[in-house]
């Protein structure tokens, strides 16, 4: 039997029953700051588009630029796509997210992996070890 979901002592159904500023007494202090001074507009446009999709039961992807945006409970189970400065990451949003932002699950930046040295390099650069 899996483990219930808890944050910090609360259920899932219980923080999407909290209101706003319920909700944000029990968010990090940075996020808490976020809700305590109120949304963006370009945020809070976000959120009512997350709501209406919630409500009208949805399962549409929602493209986003804003990485800056706090995961609020009431967002579990939705899929939203984060710009990365590139393209757009597809995050399903979980449980253990809340409390996070959405920029942290989209990376702008790759690992980079070095191929073996090309055209031009330097005589030192083109030793290769044999295997």
């Amino acid at each position: 039997m899996p483990k219930e979901f808890t944050y910090r002592g609360r259920t899932l159904e219980e923080l999407q029953n909290l209101s706003m500023e319920e909700l944000a007494e029990l968010m990090p202090a940075r996020i808490r700051r976020t809700l305590k001074r109120g949304l963006s507009l370009e945020n809070k446009k976000l959120l009512e588009k997350i709501r209406k999709y919630k409500k009208m039961g949805i399962q549409k992807v929602i493209r986003t630029h804003r990485r800056d945006f706090p995961i609020l409970p009431e967002m579990v189970g939705m899929r939203i796509a984060v710009h990365n400065g590139k393209d757009f990451v597809e995050v399903l949003i979980k449980p253990e997210m809340i409390g996070h932002y959405l920029g942290e699950f989209a990376m702008t930046n790759k690992i980079v992996k070095h191929g073996s040295p090309g055209k031009g390099a330097t005589r030192s650069s083109k030793y290769v070890p044999l295997k």
